[in-house]
């Protein structure tokens, strides 16, 4: 592939052609040069009405927000590019390289949006570059992008100077997105935490704790395209004999890439023992009749909002008891926390209730070296040797949204109307875990739906998948028996 430099001639690798003259000239000519036809997008109001209330939080300020760049995956080859979760909330857009500056002006802020320009048939980038559009495809021109997206546009060449004349005690970058941007606006504070960038950070994602009705919809499009994916796996799953984790993987990556962008995160596919690793995305094991399979995946739609669901299946087709056992602990504090969401009840509140459940099925399985009102103190929390995580975390444009709020307002704050989070309780216990009987060992459950804070309580917005013991295993054999099917 040749490298691309950004309004000079395209760079070549070693084992690009040398070409001609008489062939560069022949490539010049004789091309037509379509235009797209292109319309506002229907959500663009809403980034509009985004940009609005950041420019509200930090009046007379200048804001810069980076897509971020594509990144190397090997030599001259790149991951697939995913932008900025904060720079597509404010935009929709998602190309590599933009950078959306907003600028403080009488009335708030005007944004612009700094972008690459297409590699057009004018000169010999369509062809020999890396990111022409004979070897990418054809790609918006300033205008058609400004058209789609409600938002003025600007050459990305002339960024440079927008960056320059930007004084770092009145500006605030989303840092770690464009290296090239962090060392144009220096921080200015000597800070290394850098308070006041970090700051923006936070702003930006306290006004996402709150979805919106395009969001929400955004949200169950994704979710529904997870429930079609984990259908898939579930019909080719055998009961007799064993399959690799990374055939189910792939299928349900086959889903992900069909109706959405792709998956929202590394899916886990954990069998078996596999099931007790919470992070297990190396997914090189085999599943095994009588053993449960834990499968932790999303689809991320193509607007970049994600699903993140969890389903723990018995292979066999069917709970052993002490595996029902288990299961249905969870199954039951996985529900008490669900009903404990409605607006104004902490986010606390709902991880004490889920945990005090698990802690009581621990006790009831002889467990717990303490009592279950013991190991709820904060001096003690001992039943989290077969917990570890919370219950759950803020959803939406990421698996793990609006990372960067403040404290008060998310993790020791209130629920309100138009959160989205998931419930996720699990027990896991470990096979060389010495405290726990034979037949635990080895045994990993996790129960994870994506979850709507209303106006009245809640509405779970991953039904289309069944939780409870008995409905799981009715699912499983509807699946079997209807057989694989492709995506449309």
């Amino acid at each position: 592939m040749a490298e691309q430099s950004e309004g000079t001639t395209p760079k070549t690798e070693s084992h690009d052609p040398d070409f001609p003259e008489a062939f560069l000239q022949f490539m010049r000519d004789g091309w037509r040069d379509d235009a797209l036809s292109v319309t506002p997008r229907p959500e663009s109001p809403n980034y509009a009405k985004r940009r609005a209330a950041l420019s509200e939080a930090f009046a007379g300020e200048t804001l810069i927000i980076p897509s971020g760049s594509e990144k190397v995956r090997a030599n001259d080859t790149d991951y697939p590019f995913r932008p900025g979760s904060d720079f597509v909330y404010l935009t929709g857009d998602s190309d590599p390289g933009s950078v959306l500056v907003m600028r403080p002006s009488g009335s708030g802020h005007d944004a612009v949006l700094y972008s690459h320009q297409r590699s057009s048939k004018e000169t010999d980038e369509f062809f020999r570059s890396r990111d022409g559009e004979l070897w990418v495809g054809r790609r918006h021109t300033l205008a058609e992008k400004s058209t789609e997206l409600g938002l003025e546009t600007a050459p990305w060449a002339e960024l440079g100077g927008a960056l320059a004349d930007s004084a770092p005690a009145r500006t605030r970058v989303l840092r770690g997105h464009d290296a090239n941007v962090d060392r144009a606006i220096l921080a200015y504070e000597p800070d290394p935490r850098q308070r006041r960038d970090r700051a923006l950070a936070g702003v930006i994602s306290e006004l996402k704790l709150i979805k919106d009705e395009w969001e929400i919809s955004q949200l169950q499009e994704a979710v529904d395209a997870t429930v079609r994916g984990f259908e898939d796996v579930a019909r080719i799953l055998p009961a007799d004999r064993g399959v690799k984790e990374r055939l189910l993987e792939g299928v349900f990556g086959l889903r992900a890439r069909t109706d959405g962008n792709d998956v929202g995160y590394g899916s886990i596919v954990g069998a078996g023992a596999h099931a007790t690793i919470l992070h297990w995305v190396r997914n090189t094991g085999v599943t095994k009749p009588g053993e449960l399979l834990l499968m932790d995946m999303g689809v991320e739609g193509r607007t970049f909002y994600t699903a993140d669901v969890t389903r723990t299946l018995p292979v066999s087709g069917a709970f052993t008891p002490l595996q029902r056992q288990v299961y249905d602990i969870v199954h039951a504090s996985q529900q008490a926390g669900m009903d404990a969401i409605r607006p104004g009840v902490k986010f606390k509140e709902v991880h004490l209730t889920c945990m005090r459940v698990l802690a009581e099925g621990l006790h009831d399985l002889g467990l717990l070296p303490v009592s279950v009102e013991e190991a709820m103190t904060e001096e003690s929390t001992v039943y989290r040797r077969w917990t570890l995580h919370g219950f759950g975390h803020m959803l939406g444009i990421d698996v793990h949204d609006c990372s960067a709020a403040r404290k008060e307002n998310y993790r020791d704050g209130e629920l309100g109307e138009g959160y989205v989070l998931t419930v996720e309780p699990g027990l896991y216990f470990q096979p060389e875990d010495e405290l726990v009987p034979d037949e635990l060992r080895g045994i990993g459950i996790r129960i994870e739906d994506d979850v709507l804070v209303t106006a009245d309580g809640y509405r779970n917005l991953s039904a289309g998948l069944p939780r409870s013991s008995d409905e799981v295993e009715a699912w499983l054999a509807a699946q079997r028996e209807a057989g694989p099917r492709l995506p449309e």
